[in-house]
C-alpha cells in the first residue's frame, strides 16, 4: 500500500523523513528559517511546524491562569511566547517552497485547518493529542488530503476506533508509533508495538522522542515508512520539545543511517548472491572434482568424485545427482565437474557472424586450448600479476594470423591495486613501474602477432576509495594525478585505454568505491583532454546508470565517441556484474544500434563472469546470443 505526499511515495522502499521543527524556533522567524536551511542541507524530505489558536484549544479558566492546573499554565506560558504569527507561518511556507523542501504543519484546531488550506499544504500531520478528536478529524477528512497520525497517549482500542473512522471515510493515512514523553525512557517505547499497528493498518511509521538515534534506526529496520524526529539548534534551550529533539549533527547521522539501512534491506526477501559473495565463493567454496583420470562414455560412480576447493565447479550438493551420469568428455584427475555434466550435453563454439571484429579473453596457459576451438579476429590476454613473470615463449611460438589486445592486471603482488591516480607518491610510482612492465610485455607479444600495428592495453587506472565516494573537486585532483602519471610511461607503439568502471568495484572480496571513469560526461571530458580512447565495459556502465538513475543508452551514445574496444556482458541492479547475455537489464539490440552509429569498428569480447569455465562454455553461450545482433 502506498500514498503520495507531494513528490514522495509513502510506503515505497524509501523512508519519508520529517524534521519536526514545531515550536523549536521559540517564536523567532529567523531561527525557524535557519532550521529549514539546515534541514535542506542535510537532505531531509519535509519540515513540519505547528499552528494553534489557543482560544479554541483551552477553557477560558485555563487561559485566565486560574491556578487550577499548574502543568497547563506552564504549557500556556511557553506557547504564548513561542508561537509564530499567521503572517510568519505564511512566510515560512513560501520560504520552504523557495528552498524546494516540503512544508507541513500540524493544525491543533479547525481554524488552523482553514488557514493551512489557503497555503495549499499537500497533507496534514495529526498530533497524538488529537488522535481521538473526531470533530477535528472530520474537518481534516473533508480536505481530501492524506493524514499522518501519531498514536502516542492512546490505547489500542482508541487507535482501532480512529482507524475504523478513517477507513469508513476512505482516507489515505499513515499511523506513527509514538511515546508522548519528552524525552521518552527507552523501556517505555515498546518498539515492537509497530507490529500491532501494522495489523490494524499497513502503513506504519515512527515518531520518536527518545534520546539519540538508535531507536529510530531500529524502527526503519522494522519497516517504518515514515520517521519523524524533533529538530533543534540546541537541546538545552527553553521549551517543551528541545530536550527530546535532535541537534543538526545527530539528525545528519540519523539520515545517513536511515539511507544505509534502506540499502541493506533491499527490495525483496529472496536470497541473491552479490558479486563479492560470488568472488569469495569461488575462492573459499568447494566443488566436485574428478578423483582420478576419467574417460568419455564412462558411467560415474561415487569413487570417481571427490570434494575440493576452490568453488569453481559443480556444488557438492549435486554429488548424488552426478553419480550414474555418463561422462561426455575426458577428464584429468582434479578437473572440475560443471552443471553441463548433469545434462550430458556439451556446449561447444559455433559459427558466428558479426559486423565488427570479435575476440575471446584468454590467459597464457589456455591460449592454445582456445585457439584449437575457435578462430576469432583476436585474442585478449588477461594478465595476472603472476603471468607477468612467465616466459611468453613457454606458451606461444611462431606467429599468428590474428590480432591481440592486453588487459592489464588490476591486482599486483602484495595485495597492491593498480592506482595511477594515487595521492600516495610511493604507491603511484609503484603503479607506474608495474604498468610499464605491462607495456613492455605487450611489445614482446607483438612479435607473435605482427598484424597488430598498435596493440591496445585495457587498464583499470585506479581512483578508488574505501568508505565513501569522492566529491567533484577530489575527482578532478585524481584525474590530474593520472594525467601526470601518463607522462612517465613509455607508450611508444601501444595504446593505453582506460576501462569504464562501475561505482562499486570488488577488491579482495569486499566492496570499495570507484570514482574515475564512472560518469559518462566526466569520462568523455577527460578522454578528449588527454587524447585517450576507452574500453567501454557495458556491464560496468549499466550498473552505474542503475545506481544513479541515468538512461544507459544516452550514456552509451556519449561514450561511443571515444570507444576503442568493447567488453560485452549483461548487468542487473547495482552489483549484478558480468551476467550472461539476456539475463540482466540490457537490451542488446537497442545497444547495437547505438554502437553501429557511434563506434562501428570497435572490436568486442564477451565479458562473462567465469565464462571460461568448462572450455569457455559461458563465452559460447554469449556469442551465440549476440550472433546476428552486433
Amino acid at each position: 500500500m502506498q500514498l503520495n505526499i507531494g513528490k514522495f511515495e509513502i510506503g515505497a522502499n524509501r523512508t519519508f523523513v520529517i524534521a519536526e521543527i514545531g515550536n523549536n524556533h521559540n517564536g523567532d522567524l529567523a531561527r525557524a528559517k535557519e532550521l529549514v536551511d539546515l534541514a535542506v542541507e542535510m537532505g531531509v524530505d519535509c519540515v513540519k511546524f505547528q499552528m494553534r489558536h489557543l482560544d479554541q484549544l483551552y477553557r477560558k479558566s485555563s487561559l485566565q491562569r486560574s491556578g487550577n492546573d499548574l502543568g497547563t499554565e506552564y504549557i500556556l506560558d511557553l506557547l504564548s511566547r513561542f508561537e509564530l504569527s499567521l503572517a510568519e507561518h505564511r512566510q515560512l511556507a513560501d520560504y520552504c517552497l523557495s528552498k524546494h523542501i516540503l512544508y507541513l504543519c500540524t493544525p491543533w484546531d479547525a481554524s488552523s485547518v482553514e488557514i493551512l488550506e489557503s497555503f495549499g499544504v499537500p497533507a496534514y500531520k495529526v498530533a497524538s493529542a488529537d488522535l481521538t478528536n473526531i470533530p477535528l478529524l472530520s474537518r481534516l477528512v473533508k480536505t481530501g488530503k492524506p493524514l499522518i497520525l501519531s498514536t502516542g497517549m492512546s490505547t489500542e482500542e482508541e487507535v482501532r476506533m480512529t482507524v475504523d473512522f478513517l477507513n469508513a471515510h476512505g482516507v489515505a493515512f499513515v499511523l506513527l508509533h509514538c511515546n508522548s514523553t519528552y524525552p521518552a525512557p527507552l523501556h517505555d517505547i515498546q518498539l515492537r508495538w509497530m507490529e500491532t499497528l501494522r495489523a490494524l493498518h499497513p502503513l506504519v511509521g515512527y515518531s520518536g522522542h527518545e534520546r539519540g538515534i538508535a531507536v529510530s534506526l531500529a524502527a526503519v529496520a522494522l519497516g517504518a515508512k515514515v520517521i519523524e524526529r524533533h529538530f533543534t539548534l540546541d537541546r538545552t534551550m527553553e521549551g517543551p520539545d528541545h530536550a527530546a529533539s535532535l541537534e543538526p549533527s545527530e539528525f545528519k547521522a540519523l539520515l545517513t543511517g536511515i539511507r544505509e539501512i534502506e540499502q541493506s534491506l533491499g527490495s525483496n526477501q529472496h536470497r541473491q548472491l552479490s558479486q563479492g559473495e560470488m568472488i569469495n565463493r569461488e575462492n573459499l567454496g568447494k566443488s566436485l572434482v574428478a578423483a582420478k583420470s576419467l574417460k568419455r562414455e564412462q558411467v560415474l560412480t561415487e569413487t570417481d568424485i571427490m570434494v575440493r576447493s576452490p568453488g569453481q565447479g559443480l556444488s557438492p550438493q549435486c554429488f548424488m545427482q552426478l553419480v550414474g551420469k555418463t561422462l561426455q568428455r575426458d577428464m584429468q584427475e582434479e578437473d572440475f565437474f560443471f552443471p553441463s555434466d548433469l545434462k550430458e550435453i556439451a556446449i561447444s563454439p559455433g559459427q558466428y557472424r558479426f559486423s565488427r571484429p570479435w575476440g575471446v579473453p584468454v590467459r597464457y596457459h589456455d591460449f592454445n586450448q582456445y585457439r584449437a576451438l575457435v578462430k576469432p579476429d583476436f585474442f585478449e590476454f588477461h594478465l595476472s600479476y603472476a603471468d607477468m613473470d612467465l616466459p611468453i615463449g613457454n606458451y606461444l611460438s611462431g606467429t599468428y594470423d590474428m590480432d591481440f589486445i592486453v588487459h592489464a592486471p588490476e591486482l599486483f603482488a602484495n595485495s597492491r591495486l593498480m592506482d595511477l591516480a594515487s595521492q600516495d607518491e610511493q604507491y603511484r610510482r609503484y603503479s607506474i613501474a608495474e604498468t610499464q612492465r605491462v607495456i613492455d610485455i605487450t611489445r614482446a607479444l607483438k612479435s607473435y602477432f605482427p598484424s597488430t600495428a598498435r596493440p591496445m592495453i585495457v587498464a583499470n587506472i585506479g581512483g578508488f576509495t574505501m568508505d565513501a565516494p569522492m566529491n567533484g573537486q577530489d575527482r578532478t585532483r585524481y584525474y590530474e594525478t593520472f594525467a601526470d602519471s601518463l607522462q612517465y610511461l613509455d607508450l611508444d607503439g601501444v595504446e593505453l585505454i582506460p576501462q569504464t568502471m562501475a561505482p562499486f568495484p570488488w577488491h579482495f572480496g569486499g566492496q570499495r568505491y570507484q570514482n574515475l571513469f564512472v560518469d559518462a560526461d566526466e569520462s568523455l571530458q577527460w578522454c578528449e583532454r588527454l587524447g585517450l580512447r576507452m574500453c567501454f565495459d557495458v556491464s560496468h556502465s549499466r550498473l552505474t546508470c542503475n545506481h544513479f538513475g541515468q538512461d544507459f543508452y544516452q550514456f552509451a551514445r556519449k561514450l561511443a565517441k571515444v570507444t576503442a574496444h568493447l567488453h560485452l556482458g549483461d548487468a542487473k541492479g547495482v552489483n549484478g556484474e558480468g551476467l550472461q547475455i539476456g539475463e540482466g537489464d540490457l537490451d542488446f539490440a537497442r545497444l547495437a544500434e547505438v554502437l553501429r552509429e557511434g563506434c562501428p569498428q570497435a572490436p568486442f569480447i564477451p565479458e562473462i563472469w567465469q565464462g571460461h569455465k568448462n572450455n569457455g562454455e559461458g563465452f559460447w553461450i554469449a556469442l551465440e546470443r549476440l550472433n546476428g545482433v552486433l
